[in-house]
């Protein structure tokens, strides 16, 4: 569905291809048949069907206009604005974020994976075609409204799933960013976010972790995959001189022009920074005795999934390599 969505340049074919993929993940996060599970699929459902409402809507009045319905001639004002607003709902963008942290929190990790990573493919390829038409002010304003309530509100999450939530929201704000300044790098902000959030997923389901307080017995599990994940959170956060430095680097190297957003966003990264720092000193330096009482090996074997040293060495050893992904995305 999120091929259909990309590959069309019809309006009504890109609307299929969200409704699609949108019904399609719905039994996935069914799927646990907990109640919590069935709220956030409600959720899910009823944000998403507004937001595709809105779309309809926005297509339809630039059909009105222009008679026709192509997605890269989309050129009023009153459509475009629309059609961003449909799309932040879609993305989990501020103000319309509320329903996102829930979602996650009532999904298994696999599925939070899915839908703070996949699920945002499609909409966000509807905004890079739009792309010459878009309001440049409003989603700047989207981006650091994002940004702000990403950083803010995460840090006072103890449960780790929606610490990724917030983190995403805080996320896509820097995209969103740079979809106003640079397509290109849109491209490559948006796959090293798919990169190092999929790492941090990954150790969550490999290690079980749900709240802050587990992280600190993960290192008796797999020292050094709780070492490597402590690096990929910094990574996360954005320092040197690890990947997630990258899009951030490049991001207020377009943002030159503008000195207020610049500063303004990068004001906004540092509660982001704060909590995943407090998580990585949660997970290595609060570390439990690994020794044991008893001569029995009583510890279960950690399955390490097969996938985790590639996306490992992604979300942590690409800066290096700026110049040649920037020039080839």
């Amino acid at each position: 569905s999120t091929i259909i969505t990309m590959s069309s340049n019809h309006w009504l074919l890109a609307w299929l291809g969200l409704e699609l993929n949108t019904l399609s993940i719905l039994p996935i996060i069914m799927k646990p048949n907990h109640p919590r599970a069935t709220e956030a699929t409600t959720k899910y459902f009823l944000v998403q069907a507004v937001a595709a409402t809105l779309i309809l809507c926005a297509t339809t009045m630039n059909a009105w206009k222009t008679g026709q319905w192509t997605i890269s001639h989309t050129p009023t004002p009153a459509t475009t604005t629309l059609l961003t607003i449909a799309v932040a709902l879609k993305l989990g963008l501020a103000p319309t974020h509320l329903w996102y942290p829930e979602v996650m929190q009532g999904s298994t990790t696999g599925t939070a994976l899915i839908i703070s990573t996949w699920q945002k493919i499609a909409p966000l390829s509807l905004l890079m075609m739009t792309h010459n038409n878009l309001n440049t002010n409003l989603l700047l304003a989207l981006g650091l409204a994002s940004a702000t309530i990403g950083g803010w509100s995460g840090l006072n999450q103890t449960q780790t799933r929606k610490i990724m939530a917030f983190s995403s929201i805080a996320h896509m704000g820097w995209l969103i960013t740079a979809l106003a300044l640079n397509q290109a790098l849109t491209t490559l902000t948006m796959i090293i976010y798919i990169t190092m959030t999929s790492t941090i997923f990954n150790f969550l389901a490999t290690t079980m972790t749900k709240t802050i307080s587990d992280t600190g017995m993960t290192w008796p599990i797999s020292p050094t995959l709780t070492t490597t994940t402590m690096l990929a959170l910094v990574s996360l956060a954005g320092l040197p001189p690890l990947t997630g430095f990258m899009p951030k680097w490049l991001i207020l190297k377009e943002l030159s022009t503008l000195p207020l957003i610049s500063l303004l966003l990068l004001m906004t990264s540092l509660p982001s920074l704060f909590f995943y720092t407090r998580l990585a000193y949660f997970m290595t330096i609060t570390t439990p005795p690994t020794t044991t009482n008893t001569e029995y090996k009583w510890r279960f074997n950690t399955n390490i999934k097969p996938n985790t040293t590639l996306i490992m060495t992604s979300t942590l050893l690409l800066l290096p390599l700026t110049p040649l992904l920037y020039n080839t995305t």
